[in-house]
């Protein structure tokens, strides 16, 4: 029933919000905007529609740290709804996103109208992630590329660091986990769990960028060591803030 609702949530902002966006609001900038606030609001609602079912439950930990603008937000991926829980707690979300989901009906029109960006876009997918967060919005990505295998060793790509290095931006980490694990990779997405999936979500501290530029003498340099670094983070137990609200 949930996955259904938001399979015809997606096909209805593609054929009403796109539409009425480009037809009342000539601002691309309010466009997006406005198309972010939307999706962010509908996909609350697709958690809390979850709860109400019984399905999940969640608690968000440091939370007061998304409440910036021009952050590199960097998640460990164990589920499939991960970034619809971060679209959700981050104003204006900007993601990179799955070439696949741009051709898929149910989120193309979306997905283009909040002008998140694709992963297929080559070497302008640095200069595209930079003057989003130079324009305020959050940039959300999961290093991984994809959602972790339960029990295969996290492996990170380097293209986020390549984007916290280039772009000088410190990353904001966000450890995300789920009891019991469902949604991941390999499981079919109707398997339900024999009890709701409990989601604890924490905001950490930053990590500085500058350290890893100081210490390589190039970029690419940069972007292998704060990899490595960012993978041993995701992969060992870090102390996590005090619980301020769900």
């Amino acid at each position: 029933m949930a996955f259904t609702c938001f399979g015809l949530g997606g096909l209805l902002l593609t054929v009403l919000l796109v539409p009425l966006l480009n037809l009342l609001v000539w601002s691309q900038d309010l466009r997006r905007r406005w198309a972010r606030m939307t999706v962010s609001l509908l996909f609350g609602g697709f958690i809390h529609l979850m709860v109400v079912l019984r399905l999940v439950t969640y608690e968000v930990h440091g939370r007061e740290r998304l409440n910036r603008a021009g952050l590199l937000i960097l998640a460990n991926h164990p589920t499939l709804i991960d970034v619809v829980f971060l679209i959700w707690l981050v104003r204006n979300a900007d993601c990179i996103v799955k070439a696949a989901l741009w051709r898929n009906p149910c989120t193309r029109g979306p997905l283009r109208a909040a002008g998140y960006i694709c992963n297929d876009a080559g070497e302008a997918l640095v200069a595209s992630s930079t003057h989003s967060m130079d324009q305020g919005g959050n940039l959300i990505i999961f290093p991984e590329g994809t959602r972790s295998r339960p029990g295969e060793a996290l492996r990170l790509q380097r293209g986020a660091a390549h984007i916290a290095t280039r772009a000088r931006r410190d990353v904001t980490p966000v450890r995300i986990h789920c009891a019991p694990l469902g949604l991941y990779k390999g499981q079919r997405w109707w398997q339900v769990a024999p009890r709701p999936l409990h989601f604890r979500i924490c905001v950490e501290d930053d990590i500085p960028v500058e350290p890893f530029l100081a210490e390589a003498a190039e970029p690419a340099l940069a972007a292998r060591r704060l990899t490595d670094h960012l993978t041993w983070y995701f992969s060992n137990g870090h102390a996590s803030p005090a619980r301020i609200g769900s």
